[in-house]
C-alpha cells in the first residue's frame, strides 16, 4: 500500500485462502487434493494430529469470481477471498469417505509443530465492497473435483461403482 500512496498507482490485493476444484495438482500437498487422491487410489486418508484443526475451502469459481469483482472494481487495497465457513480436517475427511468410498480409512500420524490449528478468513471488506462472498459449498463442488481426478488419475477406465458414489445439489456456504 506505500507503493500505492506514494506512486499513486491503483493497487489490488488479493489474499487467496484455501482453494479447490478441478485441474488442481494431483499430489500437491494439500488436504483437499491429498484425500481425493488417497480415497481414489484405496489408501487411508492421513489425518495429521487429532483432526480438530480447522480450515476454511473455496471452490475456484468462487475465487475467479472474487478476483474478477476486485480486479473490475473501484476498490483499492488487500481483499480477503475465502470461504469463512470452517471445517475440521476429520470432518473433510468424512465428506471425501461419503463423496468417494464410505469403507476409505482415516490414519492418524504426528502433527507438525507448525500447523496452525485455525485458519479462516475474514471477508467482510469484500462482501461490503465488492458485493461478493462464496457460493458453491464443499459438498457441491467436491464432486467435480473427484470427477476430474478420477479422469486423469485412471483415464477413460475406471469402474465407477454407484453404490459409492454420492452427488448433492446442496447451496450455500457449508457441508449442507
Amino acid at each position: 500500500m506505500d507503493y500505492h500512496r506514494g506512486a499513486q498507482v491503483e493497487v489490488r490485493i488479493a489474499r487467496i485462502f484455501n482453494t479447490y476444484g478441478p485441474r488442481m495438482c494431483i499430489d500437491d500437498g494439500r488436504v483437499v487434493s491429498n484425500f481425493v487422491a488417497q480415497a481414489l487410489r484405496k489408501e487411508p486418508l492421513t489425518v495429521y494430529g487429532d483432526g480438530k484443526q480447522t480450515r476454511s475451502f473455496q471452490y475456484v469459481s468462487d475465487l475467479v469470481e472474487g478476483l474478477m469483482r476486485l480486479m473490475e472494481g473501484e476498490h483499492v487495497g488487500p481483499f480477503n477471498l475465502g470461504n469463512p465457513g470452517e471445517f475440521t480436517m476429520l470432518e473433510l475427511a468424512n465428506v471425501v469417505q461419503e463423496t468417494i468410498d464410505p469403507n476409505a480409512k482415516i490414519e492418524f500420524r504426528p502433527n507438525t509443530e507448525d500447523d496452525p490449528h485455525k485458519r479462516k478468513p475474514d471477508i467482510t471488506k469484500a462482501k461490503e465492497l465488492l458485493g461478493w462472498e462464496p457460493k458453491i459449498p464443499l459438498r457441491q463442488g467436491l464432486p467435480l473435483m473427484v470427477s476430474d481426478f478420477r479422469k486423469r488419475i485412471f483415464g477413460d477406465h475406471f469402474d465407477v461403482n454407484p453404490s459409492t458414489t454420492t452427488t448433492s445439489t446442496a447451496t450455500g456456504t457449508g457441508f449442507s
